[in-house]
């Protein structure tokens, strides 16, 4: 068994008061382990963006908590929760979320300056994030002049970079056909068994699943059910 790197316990979060309150996720628990890729399935609307964010500090629980490298989430200030980010996360969005007038190496590097890494470091590790996704020879080109699936591929070298213990990737590849969507998965694949990182992603497309380690599946902010898969 893989030493785990992420625990949630008891996680609730309503959003609103009284009759007008929402309940988004109700009671999750769940133990990530480290060098796993784990795949959070449902449809939307389940609260897989919810327990996301909460998972990576951008929002806390209503109840419960987040136990992340050992470091209570909850004890620390939100100063201090952005430093922790910044060190150990990196996040992938749907949207790609690329500065459209910077090139590839220019974007990647970009999320090293906000991550405040040494300058010294950065050539080498633009260098390697794009190599890693297969993106050497396109370093120079600006998002409009790469695919999706290249675009795609920038942001993940953007949030590799850094080399972070975990990432979070919120429905990577729903805007990808289907030949994208197994490029981008067996690259996340890869950096797990290679790269010793630590993949949790959100999809509703059933296509992906066996490439994970383990499979959480949401329904009306509840956890259903946990898989894990041989």
């Amino acid at each position: 068994m893989l030493e785990p790197i992420l625990r949630a316990s008891n996680i609730t979060r309503t959003f609103g008061n009284g009759r007008k309150s929402v309940s988004a996720l109700k009671g999750i628990n769940m133990t990530i382990q480290k060098n796993s890729l784990v795949i959070l399935k449902g449809r939307s609307g389940s609260g897989k963006t919810t327990l996301m964010n909460i998972l990576g500090g951008l929002d806390t629980p209503t109840e419960g908590t987040i136990t992340f490298l050992g470091q209570d989430l909850a004890k620390l200030s939100q100063k201090e929760t952005d430093e922790f980010r910044k060190k150990h996360i990196g996040f992938i969005f749907q949207a790609f979320a690329l500065l459209p007038m910077m090139s590839a190496t220019e974007n990647v590097e970009f999320g090293l300056r906000i991550a405040e890494k040494p300058p010294k470091e950065w050539d080498e590790r633009v260098t390697e994030a794009l190599e890693w996704v297969g993106l050497s020879k396109r370093a120079k080109h600006r998002p409009s002049e790469l695919s999706g699936g290249e675009q795609q591929r920038v942001a993940i070298a953007r949030a590799i970079a850094n080399r972070p213990s975990l990432i979070l990737a919120d429905e990577p590849t729903a805007e990808l056909d289907s030949k994208r969507t197994l490029q981008i998965m067996r690259l996340f694949r890869s950096l797990v068994d290679e790269q010793d990182m630590t993949i949790i992603l959100t999809t509703h497309d059933p296509s992906v699943l066996q490439l994970a380690d383990h499979i959480f599946e949401l329904k009306d902010g509840q956890l259903l059910d946990s898989e894990v898969v041989s």
